[in-house]
């Protein structure tokens, strides 16, 4: 299916690894010029190089979006690149229970996930209105509608990332520019991995990811697909959110989940 998407331009933030980099990387392969951001200037230019020496054309903001200061200016260049698909991929996450989670943390929460979206929303958004064209996609999580006992500050956050998305659509309404929110739920990432294979060396053994993926898959994250995510199902979905095929497309939250989390 052609996604229509050759010669938009797009800013995805957080890429320079993760989820975010199979993003941009996916989103060159459709024929966008990607904008890579991160705050390490070698592993955000890695994989800018990786994009054009597939022929595609990347290049490398780099800033702190916690940061109004640093914010604003990745948000210029976005805005002097052309930018009218953000994908809003930044977000940071510790985890915490009620009892170990302090008012600091609630706060980091909020800027990290919310409040640094909202800065280049609120910068791109009139070049998109000038246009009449535009996509935002917000990336959040299964822990938006179920939320995770050990990371309660991060799903609050990622509930008002939904929460804000929606009403982003309706306060767009007509002007070519659609909001969405993509929900990944338990994606195998590096820090995944090591996250685990952390908790197995503290319980005094150590295994290999290939000995614990099972065990993930049976204990923490059963889900009707029998299997757990990867990048590449995040990166499918946020493609085809971004593309003109998807106009009709707003305001809604997408699981990306495995049916994990339950039907309300």
């Amino acid at each position: 299916m052609d996604l229509e998407l050759s010669g938009r331009r797009v800013l995805v933030s957080a890429s320079s690894s993760g989820i975010g980099a199979v993003v941009a990387r996916r989103l060159a392969d459709e024929r966008c010029a990607v904008l890579v951001h991160g705050r390490d200037a070698a592993r955000a230019t890695e994989v800018a190089d990786g994009v054009r020496a597939e022929g595609g054309e990347a290049e490398v903001v780099l800033g702190d979006l916690t940061d109004d200061k640093a914010a604003a200016e990745v948000a210029a260049r976005a805005r002097s690149w052309g930018v009218d698909v953000l994908v809003n991929n930044a977000g940071p996450f510790v985890e915490h229970d009620w009892d170990t989670v302090e008012p600091s943390a609630w706060l980091d929460a909020m800027n990290g996930n919310v409040v640094s979206a909202v800065r280049l929303i609120r910068a791109l958004v009139p070049p998109m209105r000038e246009r009449g064209w535009g996509r935002i996609i917000n990336v959040g999580s299964r822990a938006a509608t179920s939320p995770l006992p050990n990371m309660v500050d991060y799903s609050a956050a990622k509930a008002a990332v939904v929460n804000m998305t929606t009403g982003l659509a309706r306060h767009l309404a007509g002007s070519g520019i659609t909001a969405n929110t993509v929900s990944p739920g338990v994606i195998v990432t590096e820090g995944m991995r090591r996250m685990f294979e952390d908790r197995s060396a503290a319980q005094g053994r150590r295994a290999s990811w290939a000995d614990l993926e099972p065990q993930v898959l049976a204990e923490y994250a059963p889900n009707p697909s029998g299997r757990l995510g990867t990048a590449d199902d995040v990166a499918a979905a946020v493609a085809f959110l971004a593309s003109p095929p998807a106009g009709y497309i707003n305001g809604i939250d997408l699981r990306v989940d495995g049916g994990i989390t339950p039907v309300p």
